[in-house]
């Protein structure tokens, strides 16, 4: 049913449930307002309230469309807010959208594509009877929160996953599997800031600006989900940077554990090329050559490879080469 909840409240508490065609008057003195919560609505149920609470048509087809970059709009002595939510499913970020209405007796929330409920955030406002009576300007800053504070443990799975993605590159290769997981979470957080700065930007309306059907008060309220939003961002962006420098940091041990390798063949080879040389040069049929037909020709032959030899390898060894 996409009617999550429908609520009247009157100085904070709650009143009774209403229905969604219900038209219900409220007293200009903030005192009464009403609260509905939709999810994945279809037209007609929002084409409903439209009519019944003078909803802007543009802003009823944008609460519609899924897929919207977070904003605030003013019609009239409305406003209309869009706020994007994000989760981690398979390690993917995937997005939802939700769009609130607000005027001065009522705020309307529409979920689109959302697995968060908004159960246990009614559940928290209608435990503080002081806050929510205050009006559905201090509602509509709790689902702000709300969803901004979702982003935290999306961000700090990703954390964890880079940092341990950091330790195993100190003790093998990456694979191909994880440097493609390394160029997806750039993609996918390039992605969530195109998301995170239109936000920061209805969090500092909200926040510094004068809006109908916002309590000056309530924009202290506001400044707080500003500064949730900028410690996300931060977080974001000091991720992008880690996950640049564990692909640097990976290339740069690769190419030291190649190097080493190379050098250690070079040096193996450089040792090996002596007894083959020497080898190669007596087992020419010359008749006249140096020490063949000496009584010690062949120890001294052996003695004088183990000599080189051995001087290449301390030598090599030395330079860190073996």
């Amino acid at each position: 049913m996409p009617v999550i909840a429908a609520y009247l409240y009157r100085h904070g508490r709650r009143v009774r449930e209403i229905a969604i065609e219900e038209q219900v008057s409220c007293p200009s003195d903030r005192s009464e307002f009403v609260w509905i919560g939709l999810s994945d609505p279809c037209a007609d149920e929002i084409e409903t309230l439209q009519r019944l609470y003078g909803l802007h048509p543009l802003a009823v087809e944008d609460s519609l469309k899924d897929g919207q970059l977070p904003k605030v709009d003013v019609y009239g002595d409305q406003l209309f807010v869009i706020g994007r939510t994000a989760y981690l499913c398979g390690g993917r970020i995937v997005y939802g959208q939700t769009a609130a209405f607000l005027g001065h007796s009522h705020i309307i929330t529409v979920r689109q594509g959302s697995t968060r409920s908004h159960r246990p955030l009614r559940e928290h406002l209608e435990a503080a009877p002081d806050l929510l009576g205050k009006g559905g300007d201090y509602v509509l800053h709790a689902v702000l929160d709300f969803i901004v504070d979702g982003y935290l443990p999306l961000v700090t799975a990703l954390e964890e996953e880079v940092a341990a993605m950091e330790q195993r590159m100190l003790d093998t290769f990456l694979d191909r599997a994880e440097i493609a997981r390394i160029f997806a979470l750039r993609r996918d957080l390039m992605r969530f800031d195109r998301i995170l700065v239109p936000m920061e930007e209805v969090a500092r309306k909200f926040a510094k600006s004068e809006l109908p059907c916002v309590d000056a008060e309530a924009r202290h309220y506001f400044r707080d989900v500003l500064d949730h939003v900028r410690r996300v961002e931060a977080m974001t962006s000091g991720l992008r940077e880690l996950l640049t420098s564990v692909f640097e940091f990976s290339n740069l041990i690769e190419q030291q554990r190649t190097g080493a390798i190379a050098r250690q063949l070079a040096a193996w080879a450089a040792i090996l090329a002596v007894p083959t040389a020497i080898a190669g040069i007596y087992g020419m049929n010359f008749e006249h050559m140096p020490e063949l037909h000496s009584r010690y020709g062949y120890p001294a032959t052996l003695v004088a490879i183990l000599t080189i030899c051995s001087a290449l390898y301390w030598r090599f060894r030395r330079a860190r080469w073996l």
